[in-house]
């Protein structure tokens, strides 16, 4: 009855060693499935990335432009080159708390020159932040990735506008509109993004009333995506 136990546990000393052996070697294998499947279908989940566009903003106000030569003293003159837009400078801080859905704080600056007849030059400054809300899908060109998206915007403006040699009307307010681009990944970190947006938002001019200072602009610039590190599902942890 000892031999037997004796033999019985020899062959448990012998068997465990190759047990423990096949299982390590099956926990790599499952490892290694998974980061070839992460590999070919990358997720945007839990990517950082930051966008610093340039471009070009207009609106062409056409109520403000209408309400000034629509005054007594105004009337019969004609009319002076009127809305030219201006450049713009933005820079957009991201990140994706789901595959299909950005959560972004923008910093925005916009100029803009506007001509009235017999007056001076009038210009105009709008900077603000924005929160952006972006819907957002991975779509593989060759063997690039496009992402395209479409969004919301909110948040505080500010809008001053003074004449050459005048002094500045300034107010704040809050500005929300519709974006809508998409970010072409060259690399794993950069990319090039474009962007058009249209937003609603309202500016002072001394003495005119009110005017638009929201529009339609065009931008484009680089992305830079911060590396991160794919968490593991916990199954593949043990």
């Amino acid at each position: 009855m000892s031999r037997n136990r004796l033999f019985l546990l020899l062959l448990h000393l012998v068997a465990l060693p190759a047990f423990a052996e096949d299982k390590e070697s099956s926990e790599y294998e499952d490892a290694s499935e998974y980061e070839e499947e992460e590999a070919k279908n990358p997720s945007l989940e839990g990517s950082r990335r930051f966008s610093l566009q340039t471009g070009w903003r207009y609106t062409p106000n056409t109520r403000f432009f209408d309400n000034f030569y629509a005054r007594q003293e105004n009337r019969g003159l004609t009319r002076a080159g009127g809305a030219l837009g201006g450049p713009l400078l933005a820079g957009t801080f991201a990140y994706s708390p789901q595959n299909w859905l950005e959560v972004g704080f923008d910093l925005f600056f916009t100029y803009e020159r506007m001509q009235l007849t017999k007056k001076p030059g009038l210009n105009a400054i709008t900077f603000g932040a924005i929160l952006g809300l972006r819907l957002q899908r991975r779509l593989e060109l060759g063997s690039k990735e496009f992402i395209p998206f479409v969004g919301a915007l909110v948040g505080p403006t500010f809008a001053g506008a003074y004449f050459d040699g005048g002094q500045s009307v300034e107010n704040f307010a809050h500005a929300f509109g519709a974006t809508a681009g998409g970010t072409l990944r060259l690399s794993s970190k950069w990319g090039l993004c474009v962007e058009y947006r249209l937003t609603y938002a309202k500016g002072q001019a001394e003495r005119l009333g009110t005017y638009d200072a929201g529009g339609s602009w065009l931008a484009v610039g680089l992305t830079y995506v911060f590396p991160t590190a794919q968490d593991r599902p916990l199954s593949r942890n043990f």
